[in-house]
């Protein structure tokens, strides 16, 4: 039996391998589906759904829906680009996302992803409560304000033994990513700087090197998002 499954996102065959998700398969054949919480490598959770298609009238997150054969998939429609819209709209309104200001300008997932589905302004109330920093750390601090709960950092930021340097605390709305105080004390430059890297908001800050890309030759000055084909 063929381990090959071949399918179509928006009219166009799309040859995917036995097991993989949509957006697995599309990033593979050139197809920029959007992700904020899906990571390559690291078990998808579907928690952001900007990845949102619809497959038999039915919306699914493409990072946690596997290919299957003859599924005809809509990703590139009016509809579902206001969807993606609307949730980059309340990822804004929900924290502190005040782009001039942040150090991770220029190379934000979510910044880039509101000018590529044209955000001006939000069409929701501002809703987020002012919940601080966390910077006791000696490498990193975390802007609490900026986090999207998309989990990158607790999947992918572990120590050689596989202990996590972030975890959940608390539940509800009063729900936050916090890092290890003990373990934040030795965590070295490279994984420091990975976490920063991992982070697709600005919640994460490597301490002593912000802004220091200037304006114009940052990651997406350079292109718009999905241009190339995202690899994480």
């Amino acid at each position: 039996m063929s381990e090959e499954i071949k399918f179509k996102i928006d009219g166009k065959e799309i040859i995917a391998k036995k097991g993989q998700t949509i957006v697995e398969a599309a990033r593979e054949n050139g197809v920029y589906i959007p992700t904020l919480c899906n990571f390559k490598g690291v078990k998808p959770k579907g928690s952001c759904r900007i990845c949102s298609v619809k497959v038999n009238n039915r919306f699914m997150t493409s990072c946690t829906t596997p290919a299957s054969p003859g599924m005809e998939v809509y990703s590139n429609t009016d509809e579902i680009s206001d969807l993606r819209k609307s949730i980059v709209e309340l990822l804004f309104v929900s924290g502190n996302h005040f782009c001039p200001a942040c150090e991770k300008s220029g190379n934000c997932e979510l910044q880039a992803l509101a000018y590529k589905y044209r955000m001006m302004v939000p069409r929701f109330p501002y809703s987020f409560k002012k919940k601080g920093v966390i910077a006791t750390g000696p490498k990193l601090l975390k802007e609490q304000d900026r986090c999207i709960l998309c989990q990158r950092c607790i999947k992918t930021i572990k120590d050689e033994e596989g202990r996590r340097y972030y975890a959940f605390k608390n539940r509800g709305n009063k729900l936050e990513v916090v890092m290890d105080e003990v373990m934040s004390k030795t965590i070295s430059d490279e994984l420091a700087k990975q976490a920063m890297e991992n982070c697709p908001v600005g919640s994460i800050i490597y301490k002593e090197i912000g802004f220091a890309e200037p304006i114009g030759t940052r990651k997406y000055d350079k292109k718009p998002i999905g241009s190339n084909i995202e690899t994480n």
